[in-house]
């Protein structure tokens, strides 16, 4: 089966690692490409080929200021995948907690079982 295009929507457009990071580095506010390449470190051609992927899907808004395109993230269109990773958020905080759980219970065994072992005390040398 044909993997879907990037463009498609935005749980393809952020499978991309450096999407993410880009998204990432736009939650701080504002920025313009050149301040985008700088601190993700991505030629400029690359961040505005994913700049293009994530406003196509809505993920990001640009406006023009002069010859500058500022761009921002789009908080309404990143929500659906808040929530949907909420989902496994809430799953690893049950599974964590369950380990915790296991742990500390370990723990406390051991605890006691090392207050009613016998004691070992050094012999005297004669």
């Amino acid at each position: 089966m044909a993997r879907a295009a990037t463009t498609s929507d935005a749980f393809n457009a952020v499978a991309e690692p450096r999407r993410r990071q880009i998204l990432s580095y736009l939650v701080i506010g504002e920025r313009q490409v050149g301040e985008i390449v700088a601190a993700i470190g991505l030629d400029q051609p690359s961040v505005s080929k994913h700049l293009g992927v994530l406003r196509e899907v809505g993920l990001v808004h640009v406006r023009r200021n002069g010859r500058h395109r500022l761009y921002r993230t789009n908080a309404a269109a990143i929500r659906p995948l808040h929530e949907w990773t909420g989902t496994f958020e809430r799953y690893w905080q049950h599974t964590l907690l369950g380990v915790k759980q296991r742990a500390e219970a370990q723990m406390q065994k051991n605890s006691q079982s090392n207050r009613n072992a016998p004691r070992n005390t050094p012999k005297e040398k004669p």
